[in-house]
């Protein structure tokens, strides 16, 4: 059976949608980093997935080559994500999207050890005459997180979010935003695909006690 990120850590994925605390361990990423609105269609953002997805799938669809990678599994290629920031502002204010300070990403399994990274970084710029100097390894360890799934627009998720911080503030906790503690989204639907109601994203503020 392939594995699935999403089924086996309901936990990370499968919030409901209510606030509620959790404690998120360290994760390894494929990550690139960049600025500005995320709508643009010729912004950093949207060249960072392409680049993304091709390290995932050179990394899944090892198994049919010759590098065969200790400890692989078959899996499904975990979502997108996002680590998002505005400068020094511990606040994400929507209406300012050009201000944006990403890190897009996708998991990767734990047996993607970084010296398999670079062979996949090297191996994808082989077959693709693609330059993927801009991707990195990142681990990220978010710890004490609120977290919530939101259902709509990404243009309504400012509710979801002052409803996650009032949760929170209840708990005496505040948000913790910096540059090693970000605001976190997952991206469940594709919005190529699904109408902006019915979207799914998983939203994770990191927050510390007041």
């Amino acid at each position: 059976m392939v594995f699935d990120f999403k089924k086996e850590y309901k936990e990370f994925y499968a919030p409901k949608n209510k606030p509620s605390f959790i404690e998120v361990p360290k994760m390894n990423y494929i990550a690139v980093r960049g600025k500005g609105d995320p709508n643009d269609e010729n912004g950093e953002y949207k060249m960072s997935i392409g680049l993304l997805y091709g390290i995932a799938f050179t990394i899944k669809m090892s198994k049919m080559g010759d590098h065969k990678i200790d400890g692989y599994f078959d899996y499904v290629v975990p979502p997108l994500e996002g680590f998002w920031k505005q400068g020094d502002n511990a606040e994400i204010d929507y209406s300012h999207k050009e201000d944006f300070e990403f890190i897009s990403c996708i998991r990767l399994p734990d047996f993607v050890t970084e010296e398999e990274f670079n062979w996949a970084v090297s191996e994808a710029e082989r077959k693709k005459k693609t330059d993927f100097s801009k991707v990195e390894f990142l681990t990220v360890e978010e710890g004490l997180c609120v977290q919530c799934m939101h259902i709509g627009s990404y243009d309504n998720e400012p509710k979801t979010v002052a409803d996650m911080k009032e949760f929170a503030r209840q708990s005496g906790f505040i948000t913790d935003i910096s540059d090693n503690r970000r605001h976190h989204e997952i991206y469940l639907s594709d919005p190529r695909k699904t109408s902006p109601e019915k979207l799914k994203t998983v939203i994770r503020i990191p927050i510390k006690k007041t």
